[in-house]
């Protein structure tokens, strides 16, 4: 097996079980490594630390497999991804979750979730690809599932070196999936929806919204094809507006709430930043608002553009929370710390001249587990707040 030799001191995290080594980490490679394959990972001393895959091509290039010195072949890969299965069938609602949530589980760089009797997959590594058929084989024979659609169409593949692909892998899948999510029944596009089809992760969120919900007037910002809306809808809401910046998703939202009987419930396409400023000027004002924005920080460069985002929106929502009103506000960016996510909903609400009542910090769904030695696998921030004035 080809090896790859790390720098002096830098073999450190990889000890530590943290699975990425960066560009800046390899002193050298075997001249007959190739890109996708798997490769011992040795330190300056030659101490061996494990396998990995290795792409020179990409920033990250060694992506840790294990740390022992065993067999890297499809039945290695088959026994995580059962094991990734057997944990989703523990937690239930093993029919619509996550069932691969990359190097949480051990495969890096994966995504499958599942919609009914649909798989959608995404693989944005080289070296994973060239288990792609194993991993979606043994998806299909562990669930049952009846079609397979590929979503291959992130740009993260280009920094790999791989195309943007994304269409019919297997079987059949219809245009729409009706998917069971807390009691509610909602539509998923698997094949032009955002990321995989729908925000799985915000499943366990929007069922803690409900002690907050009955008789409120409601504003979900952000409202993609309306889960956090329909959810105040189904917990008692007497008047809910969402809003959403996209046409598409607005409609799916008026649809999801007409399957529902939402009759209380209203979406607008609007920009987001817009409708809060007008609202607020207006002098409207609510008992919940949901704010669940798109990634502001993508890498570290945005850290503090994606600051000044977020206390806007929240700004704007704290003046218009009656006294005692709840705002749940979200962030979905690794790069957006807890402590800055915390730090930045606090200057707002001294620019608001409100005080906040911290009654819940979550994360993300336990179908996305965090892996301890990799905090970018912690990346979902929902804030459950009482404003007082």
């Amino acid at each position: 097996m080809n090896r790859v030799f790390l720098k002096p001191g830098r073999e450190s995290r990889v000890i530590a079980g943290h699975p990425w080594v960066f560009a800046g980490d390899v002193d050298r490679a075997d001249p007959a490594a190739q890109p996708g394959e798997v490769v011992q990972v040795l330190s300056s001393g030659n101490r061996f630390l494990g396998q990995a895959l290795y792409n020179p091509n990409s920033q990250i290039v060694l992506r840790v497999l294990t740390h022992t010195d065993e067999v890297i072949d499809d039945e290695f890969i088959r026994r995580r991804v059962r094991a990734a299965v057997n944990l989703r069938r523990q937690l239930g609602n093993f029919d619509c979750c996550r069932l691969i949530f990359s190097e949480s589980d051990l495969l890096p760089a994966v995504i499958a979730d599942r919609y009914g009797d649909v798989l959608t997959f995404q693989c944005l590594s080289l070296g994973m690809a060239r288990f792609q058929d194993t991993i979606i084989q043994t998806l299909v024979e562990e669930t049952g599932v009846k079609g397979v659609w590929e979503r291959n169409n992130v740009p993260v593949r280009l920094l790999e070196g791989m195309e943007l692909t994304s269409g019919l892998y297997w079987g059949e899948v219809p245009d729409v999936i009706p998917i069971n999510e807390n009691g509610l029944i909602i539509n998923v596009d698997v094949k032009g929806g955002q990321k995989t089809g729908y925000y799985l992760d915000q499943r366990e969120n929007r069922a803690a919204i409900e002690p907050y919900c009955k008789d409120a007037r409601v504003l979900d910002v952000f409202t993609h094809t309306g889960s956090f809306a329909l959810h105040a809808c189904k917990f008692g809401a007497r008047e809910v507006t969402g809003v959403d910046i996209s046409e598409l998703a607005v409609q799916s939202a008026q649809e999801n709430a007409r399957i529902n009987g939402c009759r209380m419930a209203k979406f607008v396409a609007a920009n987001a930043f817009d409708y809060l400023r007008d609202a607020s000027d207006r002098g409207e004002k609510y008992d919940l608002i949901i704010l669940d924005p798109p990634p502001f920080a993508k890498n570290k460069a945005n850290v503090e553009g994606a600051a000044r985002g977020h206390k806007e929106i929240n700004l704007r929502a704290m003046k218009m929370l009656n006294d005692g009103g709840v705002l749940v506000s979200n962030s979905c960016s690794y790069n957006m710390t807890t402590d800055l996510f915390r730090a930045t909903l606090i200057s707002a609400a001294l620019d608001a001249r409100v005080t906040l009542q911290f009654l819940e910090w979550r994360s993300q769904g336990r179908d996305h587990p965090v892996l301890s030695t990799a905090p970018e696998t912690q990346y979902l921030k929902c804030v459950i707040m009482r404003v007082l004035r």
